[in-house]
């Protein structure tokens, strides 16, 4: 006998299958968060090869596709060349191995000029500290010795901090860059774990982006084998708008903060700044956090060089504000344009928040990802409004006092004024009148 399913109950023991998952992970997320955050943290630790494949595939995918648009089919184009299949898949995977090899000797390069004369620069700041207390020491003398008083105060707070600073530096900060150098050098169980990852990962790289059609393919066949037509453009649509505002912010602020670096690099060598390798290096760095990074980066910087000559952390300064107001004014628009469509005061909020959740990781991609959640608030608004034939251009509320229930248009503050004014001469017609 042919078993037949009754949708009815169907339904219902779905919809009650999906009350008591809800409500065991609501129980889990009230009393048991530890257990639900270990949890996560233990699957994103199972899954940090494939986390670390696809961020290297989406960061390499435009490398890629430029060799195979602009250079392959310009030299398709010019030999009236057709590739068959497998001649494309040749070329896909060539394409592949060079775009990995650009990215290697990229990171190599910079790591093997960077690293050693950041951790010497260090090491340096913290050997020679004594000598540069005394630079202040001296410095403050000549400029505090027509004050006795200011200098009285000044030097009480400096001979009371300046041995904790130094015992700081000595204590704390020098033991933690020799065990980082030991660390890189020869390896703990972490770096261990990092490589191997790294290693799965370009692996896995390497398998997404040569079936990167295909992957895309299956996703929007099974966005729309689930969803209605609409919903599944809808859906669709967001991806690439998500696509488009973090590809474009991420791989921009990347460009965006790498010329900063090299500009820094130049300008204070050009006026003599010491240490000028590992102050481009922060401040190029700290350039891809957006609204707070350039301050973040100058004030290590500054500091650093505070410590050996006051005047040049003078010029410093200068030279990183007019450097900030080149990029935020010049550069950065230039280069981003306005991918992520978020005023100010958003940005600060999307980087204090995903900040405060997810640290430094939080607040690079923080504003992309608001920009994304803002853009969805936004299209519901949109939607909701014109499902109730209702403007949905901002500049219509902007001066707005009510809906006009009638037309469901908005009424301004100045027309309503005008329309009580109308009906009061009207009435003071018909009194007169009467």
């Amino acid at each position: 006998m042919k078993f037949r399913w009754n949708k009815k109950y169907l339904y219902w023991g779905m919809t009650a299958f999906a009350v008591i998952c809800a409500s065991l992970l609501f129980y889990f997320v009230i009393f048991r968060m530890h257990v639900l955050f270990n949890g996560i943290r233990r699957f994103i630790s199972i899954m940090m090869p494939v986390i670390c494949g696809a961020v290297i595939a989406y960061l390499l995918i435009p490398v890629l596709n430029f060799q195979e648009r602009k250079i392959f089919r310009y030299f398709t184009e010019k030999k009236k060349m057709t590739l068959e299949p497998g001649h494309k898949k040749m070329v896909r995977y060539l394409c592949i191995s060079t775009s990995l090899l650009f990215a290697l000797l990229i990171i190599y390069s910079l790591l093997s000029m960077i690293v050693p004369s950041i951790l010497d620069s260090i090491i340096s700041i913290i050997n020679d500290s004594p000598r540069y207390v005394q630079n202040i020491r001296h410095w403050l003398e000549a400029l505090l010795k027509d004050n006795p008083e200011w200098k009285t105060i000044v030097f009480d707070y400096l001979n009371r901090y300046s041995p904790k600073v130094e015992a700081f530096l000595n204590v704390e900060v020098l033991p933690q860059a020799k065990a980082v150098l030991q660390s890189l050098t020869t390896g703990v169980f972490g770096t261990l774990v990092f490589i191997k990852n790294l290693l799965i990962g370009l692996i896995i790289s390497v398998y997404l982006m040569a079936g990167k059609e295909a992957f895309v393919t299956q996703s929007k066949m099974l966005v729309y084998a689930w969803f209605d037509t609409e919903r599944a453009n809808s859906i669709i649509r967001a991806f690439r708008f998500t696509h488009k505002t973090f590809g474009g912010f991420i791989s921009g602020k990347i460009v965006d903060s790498l010329i900063i670096g090299i500009l820094c690099y130049i300008g204070t060598s050009m006026i003599g700044t010491p240490y000028k390798l590992l102050v481009s290096v922060i401040v190029g760095v700290t350039n891809v956090i957006p609204f707070f990074g350039p301050y973040l980066g100058a004030i290590p910087s500054a500091f650093i060089i505070l410590m050996v000559n006051p005047m040049q952390c003078l010029y410093f300064l200068i030279f990183i504000l007019v450097l900030q107001q080149f990029d935020g004014n010049i550069l950065g628009p230039k280069i981003l344009g306005n991918s992520t469509g978020l005023s100010s005061f958003m940005v600060i909020v999307a980087i204090l928040l995903f900040g405060g959740l997810m640290g430094i990781p939080g607040m690079i991609i923080g504003v992309p990802l608001w920009a994304v959640m803002v853009a969805g608030v936004r299209h519901f608004r949109d939607h909701e409004l014109r499902k109730k034939s209702m403007p949905t251009d901002e500049k219509m509320y902007e001066n707005l006092q009510y809906i006009d229930p009638k037309n469901l248009q908005p009424v301004e503050f100045s027309q309503n004024k005008n329309s009580e004014q109308n009906s009061s001469k009207e009435n003071e017609s018909e009194d007169i009148h009467l």
